[in-house]
């Protein structure tokens, strides 16, 4: 795990801990959904071999993103939340290989679907215009990709699976802030980071080393029962 993610998952665990006991008996449900942007992290990786250089990488776009959730406010400062996320976007990834002389460029479409389990730490109590927070959740992301155009090519070279996918466990770590509009509606805007398995990254030639990033720019509404 990243120290980044490690400190904010321990400031979280110990934010709880200090919580009151009587906090726990002030439930009370809500739900939203949130819309925006999903950036995905890219890859590389070069490898010197007996006969030449090869190199590989995959660049992604910016895509479209979706978060819809309902959650329990346990007291003023903590919350449990179940979200469904998509986002999708477009690669391309390409390879070159000196020693075959040989090379390749693809087009791809992407898309992840997610079941997450949040935990939230809010910094001010629930009566308060602006309530910022940090979150931290796991789950199951299903990712899937499928070839669109192979844009150049030269020689034989090795070329991803035209479609792959997998399941697999995923981290979430998020910042954010609710800003209340009445007593029951609130504003919310959130930055969250998803690290999991690089499925796209084991398609290259050399396969790339890091893990696969997802970063999403939310923005949406909290309506509270």
């Amino acid at each position: 795990m990243p120290g980044y993610l490690l400190r904010y998952a321990l400031l979280l665990f110990f934010s709880c801990l200090l919580l009151p006991e009587e906090g726990y008996s002030q439930l009370k449900p809500y739900v939203g959904v949130m819309g925006g942007i999903a950036t995905l992290s890219a890859d590389a990786r070069s490898q010197l071999t007996g006969t030449g250089l090869n190199a590989s990488q995959y660049k992604p776009e910016n895509g479209p993103a979706l978060n819809i959730f309902g959650g329990i406010h346990l007291n003023d400062f903590l919350s449990l939340q179940a979200n469904y996320v998509w986002n999708r976007n477009d690669l391309t990834l390409s390879s070159t290989s000196s020693g075959s002389n040989s090379f390749f460029e693809e087009r791809r479409k992407s898309s992840q679907h997610a079941l997450i389990f949040d935990l939230l730490v809010y910094f001010r109590r629930r009566d308060s215009r602006l309530r910022p927070y940090l979150s931290v959740g796991t789950g199951l992301v299903h990712f899937s990709s499928t070839a669109k155009t192979l844009t150049a090519i030269s020689g034989s070279p090795p070329l991803p699976a035209s479609q792959f996918a997998s399941n697999g466990a995923a981290l979430r770590v998020a910042v954010g802030i609710d800003i209340a509009v009445n007593r029951r509606l609130a504003f919310r805007y959130s930055f969250s980071e998803t690290i999991r398995h690089n499925d796209i990254s084991e398609q290259l030639t050399p396969p790339g080393a890091r893990r696969l990033a997802n970063f999403q720019n939310l923005f949406g509404i909290v309506a509270s029962f």
